[in-house]
């Protein structure tokens, strides 16, 4: 049996836990998820996916994030569909994450939706203003290992980011992109 078919079996009792866990508010969520965050199997990716539900500013069905994922800001992710977000990987929602139906990300990738600037001389770099861009990944996107997505990239539908990959742009829909910086390996 599959995730999804599992899912929509279970979804009902899914569901009440979210409900029974809502009432521990948001700091109960977060201290929890931080709890469960290396918890193998079905009742690992289960209670991660209640507590996310719990804390994103949306969560759909059957979103698998697997051990060891660490996830900030919460509040400003959106999660689709069928979503497997898989082991050591890292996600800084602050400027705003979006993430489609169908799409699985790799092992050890990193969404970062902030950026330093640099401008004012006077001030450390690591001090000077953060600018805040949302990362969007639309639908049927396949994100290899070790990829780096960087804020303000729209990885469009039906699209395949390489492994080591660093997206510091967006590119057309049906794309296989690549390389460091990234560009169009070749048209699906």
């Amino acid at each position: 049996m599959k995730g999804r078919d599992q899912f929509k079996k279970f979804k009902k009792i899914i569901d009440l836990f979210v409900k029974i866990f809502s009432f521990l508010g948001k700091n109960g969520n977060e201290f929890l998820l931080r709890r469960v965050r290396n918890t193998n199997g079905k009742l690992g990716l289960v209670l991660r996916y209640i507590f996310i539900k719990n804390l994103a500013k949306k969560v759909g069905d059957n979103v698998s994030v697997q051990p060891g994922v660490f996830i900030f800001n919460l509040n400003y992710i959106e999660f689709g569909n069928n979503i497997s977000i898989h082991p050591m990987c890292y996600l800084e929602g602050a400027g705003g994450i979006k993430i489609g139906n169908d799409v699985s990300i790799a092992h050890a990738t990193t969404l970062i939706s902030t950026n330093h600037t640099w401008e004012d001389l006077t001030t450390p770099i690591k001090y000077n203003k953060e600018v805040l861009k949302p990362i969007v990944i639309e639908d049927d996107v396949w994100v290899g290992c070790g990829v780096r997505i960087l804020s303000g990239v729209i990885i469009k539908r039906r699209s395949i980011v390489a492994a080591g990959a660093v997206v510091n742009k967006t590119f057309e829909e049906n794309s296989i992109i690549g390389g460091v910086p990234a560009k169009i390996i070749k048209k699906l």
